[in-house]
């Protein structure tokens, strides 16, 4: 009975130790020093580089919430742009740890790699130009329309025609400047996309954004996700718990100009997100401080969602469905406990 009981407690030890050790992203990851991560090579508000080169906007925002859980510093990623089609080969190569690149989680997308948050609900939709006089989405029966291959959104089209028994005219093209130049050269009738894309797109590369509507109907659910290789666990807890940090934060009124000050509150909940209690960062395998670092270099999510797509933006995308659940939006974050 006693070499069972041994046997059993030897057999726990080593599940232990096994749980505990970094696997082979987290491994590269520290070992570079540097988060490297995969986004679209421009979308306003969610990721694109400003004048000076510097990436910005709210998915951007997620990789450095990992950099900053992960080193302690927000501007340790390098910004990887990829096209559609070659984004998760290139997650599944190695070329990046971390996929931010707007994309939508689907089982399939998900049995070959692992999306381990979710930090924007999206869903498809449709812009035009307003001259053509159609505003529902009926009225794009036998329009010409542009769509990227080799994404979700292709494969929504022509699910959604279909089943409405109503007919188009794709015109694919994979470079995403090529599909917008074409668009607003009136190639098509239709650009679709998800509508967080078409916002975007009409805010920075319309010549009079007031030309075009955006059709108020959205056909799908769009989760966009943060997506990691299969594998390594511990790494996609930390992208996980970094996305439900800028979250629960927000949920508690931490934010990047008053966290210094939160610390200091005599708050069970506050001390262990900030760390003054320890215990989360160990679990996670990282600092103590992981939570206060991102919300004192990155901001909460609201923070990062009104800098890049608020009301005082070029975007002035409504929170809708991104808001916190207590506002009755999709935002909820597990307890950091």
């Amino acid at each position: 009975m006693l070499k069972i009981v041994l046997t059993i407690i030897a057999g726990v030890s080593a599940f232990v130790t096994t749980a505990a050790t970094a696997g082979p992203v987290l491994d590269a990851v520290r070992a570079r020093g540097q988060l490297n991560c995969g986004v679209h090579p421009g979308i306003v508000g969610f990721m694109h580089a400003d004048s000076q080169g510097a990436w910005r906007g709210l998915s951007i925002d997620m990789c450095r919430a990992t950099a900053a859980a992960l080193f302690g510093d927000a501007s340790k990623v390098k910004y990887i742009p990829l096209d559609a089609a070659k984004r998760f080969p290139a997650l599944d190569a190695g070329e990046v740890d971390l996929l931010a690149s707007n994309s939508t989680m689907t089982l399939s997308r998900d049995a070959g790699a692992d999306f381990a948050a979710i930090y924007y609900y999206d869903g498809q939709g449709f812009m035009l130009p307003r001259k053509l006089g159609k505003r529902v989405v009926g009225d794009l029966n036998g329009s010409t329309i542009c769509i990227q291959p080799g994404t979700t959104t292709e494969a929504n089209v022509a699910d959604f025609f279909r089943q409405n028994k109503m007919t188009y005219k794709p015109v694919l093209i994979e470079s995403v400047d090529e599909l917008r130049t074409a668009f607003f050269a009136g190639r098509c009738d239709v650009l679709t996309a998800d509508l967080s894309n078409l916002y975007a797109t009409r805010a920075a590369y319309a010549s009079n954004p007031s030309d075009y509507a955006i059709l108020p109907r959205a056909i799908t659910k769009e989760p966009l996700g943060l997506a990691v290789r299969h594998g390594d666990h511990q790494f996609a807890d930390i992208v996980r718990w970094s996305v439900y940090a800028m979250i629960e934060a927000e949920e508690y009124g931490i934010t990047s100009r008053n966290v210094d000050e939160a610390v200091k509150i005599d708050n069970p909940v506050l001390k262990r997100i900030l760390g003054v209690t320890p215990g989360m960062g160990k679990a996670l395998g990282v600092d103590e401080k992981w939570a206060y670092n991102i919300v004192k270099q990155v901001g909460n999510y609201g923070e990062s969602y009104e800098r890049n797509l608020g009301a005082n933006t070029v975007l002035k995308i409504p929170r809708g469905l991104n808001n916190p659940w207590r506002d009755g939006g999709m935002l909820y974050a597990p307890p950091i406990r």
